[in-house]
């Protein structure tokens, strides 16, 4: 089987807990979980810019170690992205991003022309778009995918760098939105959508023109509408250590299971399942363990690989 090409577009960053660095961005933290949980499945990039500094170095070492190819992560005189994390006592984050980092000039090539052509799944936000240079690089190569791309919008509101016109462009270019429950009122009202989740969704699909749209939810779990078919399953208890990144898992397991082509209530539970896993750890990107890839790609891989990762967990179990 002819591996998928996938790839995360945007913002590569280091988030700064108080206990210190970690590595993360969302296309980023995309990226690494799909590479984690698709394995020789998919071939993962991520197109982004680094700065030529210590933490640039660190954040190509970290997509490395995560099986994400780094062909197309640029350098560039800007220092490397940070964002001050805070979290609230029930986990939940809020950012403070540092201005006019490296990925803010992303800037075109005939190489992420070639990317882009060759690319089965790009995700991308609206974040990574703040500045004029980005925004018309990462426009740019989404148009350039072909056809039969999945265009995964994950809008990644951030105040204060929110622009309407941006998410506009955006929901045009996409066809897979993934949202939450916080930003879903925005672009209701950019869109003049009104009525339950579901009715914004659809108000969304329709005007929009998605094949998808998935609703995240917290401890409420999530919505996904895809053509006529719904699912809306509730969230994995866990205990919560922070909320960075498992939006980004949730969106790495549901391309997997677009991809493939799964039913909608498959692709929703192994979601979940992605995205509870990286709640109980502290930290964006993570490598996940057999019991979570064996209950994702139950669902969702290919035959072999599902079945390979199977044994070894029950091989595990006999130990």
């Amino acid at each position: 089987m002819t591996p998928f090409v996938i790839v995360g577009i945007g913002e590569v960053l280091w988030d700064i807990f108080p206990d210190g660095p970690r590595f993360g961005g969302a296309p980023s933290n995309f990226a690494c979980s799909i590479a984690e949980l698709a394995q020789d499945a998919a071939q993962v990039f991520v197109v982004s810019a680094v700065g030529n500094d210590e933490l640039g170095r660190r954040a190509i070492e970290s997509l490395a170690g995560h099986r994400v190819r780094v062909d197309s992560v640029q350098t560039h005189a800007k220092e490397t992205g940070k964002v001050l994390v805070t979290l609230d006592a029930t986990g939940i984050a809020s950012y403070r991003f540092a201005d006019d980092a490296a990925w803010d000039h992303l800037t075109w090539s005939d190489g992420l022309q070639k990317r882009a052509e060759g690319c089965d799944a790009v995700c991308f936000g609206t974040l990574g778009q703040r500045k004029e240079c980005a925004a018309e690089t990462i426009q740019r190569f989404i148009r350039a995918t072909p056809q039969h791309a999945l265009r995964i919008l994950d809008v990644n509101l951030r105040d204060p760098h929110v622009n309407d016109a941006v998410i506009l462009d955006s929901l045009r270019l996409a066809n897979t939105l993934k949202l939450n429950d916080d930003e879903l009122p925005r672009l209701a009202r950019l869109a003049g959508a009104s009525g339950s989740d579901q009715d914004v969704m659809r108000s969304l699909a329709a005007q929009y023109d998605l094949q998808t749209v998935a609703l995240t939810r917290g401890r409420r779990g999530a919505v996904i509408v895809s053509g006529n078919a719904v699912s809306e399953l509730p969230a994995v208890p866990v205990d919560v250590a922070d909320t960075v990144g498992a939006g980004d898992a949730f969106t790495a397991a549901m391309t997997l299971g677009l991809l493939a082509g799964h039913p909608v209530d498959c692709i929703n539970r192994a979601a979940i399942a992605a995205a509870s896993h990286v709640c109980s750890i502290s930290g964006a990107t993570t490598i996940f363990p057999d019991r979570i890839r064996a209950a994702v790609l139950r669902a969702l891989a290919p035959e072999a690989i599902h079945t390979a990762v199977l044994l070894a967990e029950e091989s595990r179990g006999a130990q």
